[in-house]
Parts: structure tokens; C-alpha cells; sequence
């Protein structure tokens, strides 16, 4: 058992519980043999299994039961939800991701998610892996082997037999848990029903012809509204006798679902049964605009799909869900798998298929124009609401030659996402199987490349990032694409930047920003060109300059509501403030800017602002705090790639503050703050460098009075001479 650190300085009394479990939404009926069950295995096992039919109550018992042990575990329970997931190529991703790892290098992501679990006590549960068996048992057998204190809890219909694997076999509820599970969801339904002697035996007749399966429970209480106990039995006895006639290698709890699902797809009337099936095409959660969009036509006028549907959610086909991008609805996966043979059997799936990307296509569209407004937040949670339905129209897009060169528009036109939330290792996933492609459309793949490059550079992946560039450049000089070209010399520029070759970065985005301007181009890529520039003004020693430049921004993000360029322009700002000894305005821009970075889980930004906040306070005398932000931001780095970019320009703050902080804790005592910051979690990271510091200590230190020198240079990233020219930045 691993113990918490004791700090070098305040730290909270009661940090929250680390994890990602859901609250539950309604009450959890029975199984309290099987939650004692669990409970034994896990105080030893580190692999249970709990598998069982479609529809039992596997992902709702593995929740419950892991919630009610959360307290085990010091590095908390991490619930991955697979269901939605349909290219095993993304499995890391998604375990990374639900682990709220985000990394920003080019390392596989498989390494990165052995990396973090391998000194970790915590309980990772898989949920809904029958579909990508062979890529999960993988995965498991390699985190269990690296991390000794992690435990895993999957869920499926399936073992995955791995060595150690321990299985629960989850059977149908008991027939008194069924009858309590039924009477709970019916009161949910219809609000004066009760169980009394008149309904009990209908109720557990009801029950008992269902085989308790929770899933064909509640579908039956959702139909309450509409139809009596005594209907509910004849009705379904009339389906099941139409559906005997099933494959007899089916397993029968597999049958009776079917039938359950079946029965309730039979109740519904023509245009809702038709519009269950095009449901299917969407994955995870979705909108009514989207429903309205994809599933109408002349058979489903779109002024009656909002009816229609308001049945299925009543019926409990699909349920409703309250995010922080307003109201979003979503399909139980069996009910979708439903839906999805019926379509398939109109043969209208590849329609739907097309029009379903066709949605996603244009709302990637409508979040790109408008993410250089005042509603960036907002785009940036739209598009991670999206995201397992724009992964599903990029897949369609690449799954048909004739629409790979869409699937290179929507990889690229997602550049701000990738970039700007945190999702460059997904992005640069994407980019690279839809340039592999040859579309034969020369302005999406141009668009492609410099987002390829873009993405690559943030990942410290120099030489990926100008392949891209130059690819892009080249091809924008032949076809007289000038709006790729100077996309193309802007990036190339930031590689130069990133690479500590300031003349060259300088010339470059000068003259990217003079196409800008020429051809009327104003967006948050184009205000991050300028902040750039005035980054290779700053360490060539023209603060004024500089400065002007990020004022401008700062003006025109302010009139226009951006948030994600200005947060980089007050990270210059405050370098520019602190190297002119205003550390009170320093503090304040990079208070601003790490609020901003973390809305938008931007790892470069945040841990660039971090490290330039630990030199401000070492500069106001609190040597101990700066050397604790140090370590906090020393795991951020980790996930963003190469610390510091390698870079001698961006590496100096940090230089100065150790020496600073060094000089005045002893190293001794310098390593154990830097060890406390370390062991702050990313959020903890970010309260303590936004913790307001009333009276901050007189500077006990030498000033910073201008900017310090600069430590070590590199060659010109992409020259494989070393010698620059159009193969550098």
C-alpha cells in the first residue's frame, strides 16, 4: 500500500476521491450475493471478469459494486467505457483518456498508459469489451504485468482469458429481485402504480417469462403508460411464440432478450420502428438537431421526427441525458444493435451511413468558424460530446476510397480540437490514416498535411512535422494554393521557433502572417502566428516589440471573445512582465492563463505557464512553492513530450528558478518540494498555482531585472545538414 507524501507546504486537509465513476440514476435493485461475491475476489484477484448475456445488469453491477469499494483503492476506480469504441487501434487512447491522461507526444499510447498505471494502486473497469476481446486481453495482460497494485474489473459477454482471470458468471435477478427491480422502474413510468395483492402474480409471472433479465424489465415498465399488467402478459406471450423459430445455437438468455427487445420494437407503430432503425447509426450520445437531420425524408416528414421520438424515449428505447452542452440523448447498446439488423435488413444502412457523416462533416465545420469566438467553451464541449460520432464518420470515410478525401477534410478541419483540447496522440492517429489514403483532392490533403505538421510538432515529432510542412508547402506552390502555402511557412516557423533558430522563425512567420493579411485570413491560428512572433522577439531580447504584438491580440481576442490565443498572449506578457521586475502582473496573466489552458485541458500551455509561475515566485521570495510548482509541472511535461521542447529559450525560467530556489532551500530540502509537486495530481497541480498568496515574502533571492540568458541552443529542426535553409523550422 502506497502512503500520500507529506508536503513541504499547505496542501488540502481532504483531497477528493480520484476516479471517474458515474453518479447512479436511479436506485440499484438486489444482487446482494453477487456484490458480497465481488467483494471477496477483488481482496485478492487482480483480474474479475463479470460476463453474462446481453442486457443482465453486467456495466450497472460492475459500477455499483466497484463504487462500494472505491475506498480501497489510494489512486482511485477509473471506469473505460468500450461500447462505443469500434477501431481497436483507439483502445489505448481510450483507457488514456478515461484515465484523464492526456499526452501530447508521439510515443505509443500503449506505453504511455503502462507509464502511468505502473506505480499506481487503482481499479481500472472495463466495460463492454466482447467486441475488441482480443486487443483487451492484450492490454490487460500487459498492465497487470507492469503495475503490481492495479486491479482490473471487465465486463462482457465473453471471458478473456487471461492467466489469473477470475470469472462471475452474472446470471437473470432472482424472481424476488425482478419483482422489486420491475415494481421500482413501473413507479418511474406511471407514478401511482404499486405492488399489491391484485398485480403480484401478474408482476411475478411477468418476471418469471422475461427470466428476470434486467434490461427486458425495464423495457415492459416503460411500457405501463400504454398497457395493462394483463395486456403486458398477452402480448408478449404472442411474441414469443412468433419468435421460436430462432437459430437453436443461440444461448436461450440471448432468445429471451431478443424477444423482450423484439416484443417492444413490435408494440411501436410504423414510422417508430423506422426510426429505432436509423437511430442505430449513431454512436454514444447524440442531439435531436442530428436525429432530425439524419433520420427524416419523405417516409419520416422532419416536423413529425420530434414526436416519433418522444415516443421511444418513453418507451425507454433511448434515454435522455443532461450535459454540459445542454440536452443529449443516447441508445442502450442491445437496443441499438437492434435497431442496427433492421436497417441493415431495409437496406438503407450505407444511406444512413452517409448521412449520419454528412451531419458530422458539417458540424465539424460549423465548430471550426466558430471556435474563434465567444463560444470556444462551448465548441470545445460540443466536440467532445460528438467525438465517438465523428470517429464513426471518419471511419465510414475511410472505409470507401471514393470519400477519403472527406476523410482528410474532417481529420484537418478537427485541427483546433486536436491542437486546442488536449487530443493531439487521437489527432495525429486520425491525420495519418487519412494522408495514407490517395484521394486525388489536392486541397484536403494540403489541409491535412499542415495539420499533421501542427500536431507533430507539438508532440516534439520534428522530423514527422516537416516531412508534413514541406509536403504541404510544395504541393501549395504547385496547385497556387496560397492559403495552404502560408499555413504551410507558418508552421514551418513554429518548428523553428521550438527548434531555437529565432532568425529563421522570425522570417518565417513574418511572412505567413503578410499572406494572411493579403488574403483576408483572421482566426485563432492566425493570432497564434502573431504570439509566435512575438515569442522570437522576446528571446532576441525586444521586449517592446513583443509586447505591442500580444496587446494587439489581446485587443482583438477580447472584441471577439477568444480565449485560447489570448491565454498564450498573456503567457508573454507575463514573461515580459516579470523580466521588467513586475512580478504582481505577472502573476496575474499567468493566473488568467492557467484558468484558461485547464478549461480547455491544454497541456503545452498550461505547463509552459506553470513553469514561467514557479520563476515569478521564486522572484517574490517563496523559494519552497517554486520549487513544489517545478515538480508539479515535471508530469505534465511528461505527457506533452520532450520537457521544455529541448529548447534552450523556453528551458532558461526553469534553469534560473532551480539555481534561484536551490541557493536559498539547500538541495535537500529544494528535491523534497520538487518531489511534493510531483506528486500532485493534475487538477491539485492547478488549484495550487491558482491558490491566491496574500502576503508573499520579501524576495530573499537575486532579481531577475531582465531576461536571463539563454542556456543551450539546437541546430534547425528538419535540416538534415544542420545547415537551415527551406529543410529548417
Amino acid at each position: 500500500m502506497r502512503h500520500p507524501h507529506r508536503s513541504c507546504s499547505s496542501s488540502d486537509d481532504h483531497p477528493p476521491v480520484q476516479g471517474n465513476l458515474p453518479a447512479e440514476l436511479n436506485r440499484f435493485v438486489g444482487r446482494a450475493e453477487e456484490l458480497a461475491e465481488l467483494g471477496r475476489l477483488l481482496d485478492d484477484a487482480r483480474l474479475v471478469t463479470i460476463a453474462g448475456a446481453g442486457g443482465v445488469g453486467k456495466s450497472r453491477f460492475a459500477a455499483h459494486g466497484a463504487a462500494a469499494l472505491q475506498n480501497r483503492y489510494l489512486d482511485g476506480v477509473w471506469l473505460v467505457e468500450l461500447s462505443t469504441l469500434r477501431d481497436p487501434g483507439l483502445l489505448a487512447h481510450t483507457v488514456v483518456e478515461a484515465l484523464s491522461v492526456t499526452d501530447h507526444t508521439s510515443r505509443p499510447p500503449g506505453d504511455v498508459l503502462l507509464d502511468h498505471v505502473a506505480p499506481r494502486q487503482l481499479l481500472l473497469v472495463l466495460d463492454g469489451f466482447e467486441h475488441l476481446v482480443d486487443g483487451c486481453a492484450g492490454l490487460v495482460r500487459d498492465v497487470l504485468r507492469r503495475a503490481p497494485h492495479a486491479q482490473i474489473l471487465a465486463t462482457g459477454r465473453r471471458p478473456l482469458r487471461v492467466d489469473g482471470e477470475h470469472l462471475v458468471c452474472l446470471a437473470p435477478m432472482t424472481q424476488e429481485d425482478a419483482v422489486l427491480l420491475f415494481a421500482d422502474r413501473a413507479v418511474s413510468a406511471l407514478p401511482h402504480f404499486r405492488l399489491t395483492e391484485d398485480n403480484h402474480a401478474s408482476v411475478r409471472e411477468l418476471c418469471r417469462r422475461l427470466d428476470g433479465i434486467p434490461l427486458a424489465l425495464e423495457l415492459a415498465a416503460g411500457r405501463l403508460p400504454a398497457l395493462s399488467l394483463d395486456q403486458l402478459l398477452d402480448r408478449l406471450d404472442d411474441r414469443f411464440r412468433l419468435l421460436t423459430g430462432g437459430s437453436r445455437s443461440a444461448l436461450p438468455r440471448h432468445q429471451t432478450l431478443r424477444t423482450a427487445v423484439g416484443w417492444s420494437h413490435e408494440l411501436c407503430t410504423g414510422q417508430e420502428r423506422l426510426l429505432w432503425a436509423r437511430l442505430s447509426v449513431f454512436v454514444g450520445q447524440f442531439d435531436l438537431e442530428a436525429v432530425e437531420y439524419v433520420c427524416s425524408g419523405p417516409d419520416l416528414p422532419a416536423d413529425t421526427v420530434l414526436d416519433v421520438f418522444g415516443e421511444l424515449l418513453a418507451q425507454s428505447v433511448a434515454f435522455r441525458e443532461e450535459t454540459s452542452v445542454g440536452v443529449r440523448y443516447r441508445m442502450l447498446d442491445t437496443v441499438r444493435a437492434y435497431g442496427a439488423e433492421w436497417l441493415e435488413a431495409l437496406g438503407d444502412d450505407e444511406r444512413m451511413r452517409r448521412r449520419h457523416r454528412d451531419w458530422y462533416m458539417g458540424l465539424a465545420t460549423w465548430c471550426e468558424l466558430d471556435w474563434f469566438s465567444p463560444r470556444q467553451a462551448e465548441v470545445a464541449a460540443c466536440t467532445e460530446s460528438a467525438l465517438p460520432n465523428l470517429r464513426g464518420a471518419l471511419e465510414f470515410c475511410l472505409e470507401h476510397p471514393d470519400d477519403a478525401h472527406l476523410g482528410q477534410y474532417l481529420a484537418g478541419t478537427l485541427w483546433f480540437y486536436w491542437a486546442g483540447c488536449g487530443r493531439l496522440a487521437e489527432g495525429r492517429h486520425w491525420l495519418d490514416r487519412a494522408l495514407a489514403a490517395d484521394a486525388g483532392h489536392e486541397e484536403s490533403r494540403l489541409k491535412a498535411l499542415w495539420v499533421l505538421g501542427y500536431v507533430a510538432i507539438l508532440q516534439g515529432d520534428d522530423i514527422a512535422a516537416a516531412g508534413a510542412l514541406h509536403e504541404c508547402r510544395e504541393g501549395a506552390d504547385r496547385s497556387g494554393n496560397l492559403l495552404a502555402a502560408a499555413y504551410a511557412a507558418h508552421r514551418l516557423g513554429c518548428l523553428a521557433l521550438l527548434s531555437d533558430d529565432m532568425p529563421r522563425a522570425e522570417e518565417l512567420l513574418r511572412s505567413a502572417l503578410a499572406s494572411y493579411r493579403d488574403i483576408g485570413e483572421l482566426n485563432s491560428n492566425v493570432l497564434m502566428g502573431q504570439v509566435e512572433l512575438a515569442m522570437t522577439l522576446v528571446f532576441q531580447d525586444r521586449l517592446d516589440a513583443a509586447v505591442a504584438l500580444c496587446e494587439e491580440v489581446k485587443e482583438i481576442c477580447e472584441e471577439r471573445g477568444e480565449l485560447w490565443s489570448r491565454a498564450y498572449a498573456m503567457y508573454v506578457l507575463a514573461y515580459a512582465a516579470w523580466a521588467c521586475g513586475d512580478h504582481g502582473r505577472a502573476r496575474e496573466l499567468l493566473t488568467e492563463c492557467i484558468t484558461i489552458d485547464h478549461r480547455f485541458n491544454d497541456l503545452v500551455g498550461l505547463v509552459l505557464a506553470i513553469e514561467l509561475l514557479a520563476l515569478v515566485t521564486a522572484s517574490e521570495g517563496d523559494p519552497a512553492e517554486a520549487a513544489v510548482l517545478q515538480g508539479a509541472a515535471a508530469p505534465v511535461w511528461a505527457a506533452v513530450g520532450l520537457p521544455l521542447f529541448g529548447s534552450g529559450y523556453f528551458g532558461a525560467p526553469r534553469a534560473l528558478c532551480k539555481q534561484q530556489a536551490g541557493e536559498v532551500l539547500g538541495a535537500e530540502d529544494y528535491q523534497a518540494c520538487v518531489r511534493e509537486g510531483r506528486e500532485l495530481s493534475l487538477d491539485a497541480a492547478v488549484r495550487r498555482a491558482l491558490a491566491v498568496r496574500e502576503h508573499p515574502r520579501p524576495p530573499e533571492v537575486r532579481q531577475g531585472g531582465v531576461r536571463p540568458a539563454v542556456l543551450t541552443t539546437r541546430k534547425p529542426a528538419g535540416s538534415p545538414t544542420g545547415k537551415g535553409g527551406e529543410a529548417a523550422g
